[in-house]
């Protein structure tokens, strides 16, 4: 288990950091930026889950256990997977969990209207703070795509996997935070010519 008693360490300050196999990269390595993004997608999910828990929604503790998540798909990004690696060896986060995503995305959208536009980022408070935790989501997307065209063999396709499900299963979550589609604000092309 982790244990923190120091802060600050100081090992960082010429520019570089320590992966989770104890390697030392510059802090804008790829797999840096890629599992940097990730925490800041997580921190994001935290105010939504405050959010969330302050206007009583049930999604506060679905959310707050994708947090758990984060922190695993985390862990698996900052730790370069070994040729021949053992099953448990390190912490990765499992396909189980991209379908447990994807049976949410159906659970919650089965309810709502189809769409005919795109949504506007907006409408409730909640809705507007998911829709920031699925940008920030999609950019963590990105970083872990550019990871994974760099180095295939030591990053786990299955971290983009979850992004990609977690960022549709937020926006879900915003269309129900907006009264289930009901208050959605639809973009009108071209409504400022």
């Amino acid at each position: 288990m982790v244990k923190l008693t120091k802060i600050y360490t100081r090992s960082g300050d010429a520019g570089e950091t320590g992966l989770g196999d104890g390697k030392r990269v510059a802090k804008h390595d790829p797999r840096v930026e890629a599992y940097g993004t990730v925490d800041e997608a997580n921190a994001v999910l935290g105010m939504v889950v405050h959010t969330a828990r302050s206007d009583g929604s049930p999604v506060a503790e679905v959310l707050q256990s994708i947090q758990h998540d984060l922190f695993d798909l985390g862990a698996d990004l900052c730790t370069p997977i070994k040729d021949e690696e053992k099953e448990g060896a390190a912490l990765r986060i499992l396909p189980a969990r991209v379908e447990m995503l994807e049976n949410l995305i159906d659970e919650y959208n089965a309810p709502l209207e189809t769409l005919r536009s795109f949504v506007l980022p907006g409408g409730s408070r909640l809705a507007a703070e998911l829709h920031l935790a699925r940008t920030v989501t999609r950019r963590a997307e990105r970083a872990v795509t550019m990871l994974i065209a760099a180095e295939p063999s030591t990053t786990s396709p299955v971290t983009m996997q979850y992004l990609n499900r977690l960022s549709d299963f937020l926006f879900v979550l915003a269309r129900v935070a907006n009264d289930n589609g009901n208050s959605d604000v639809l973009w009108v092309p071209g409504k400022n010519r």
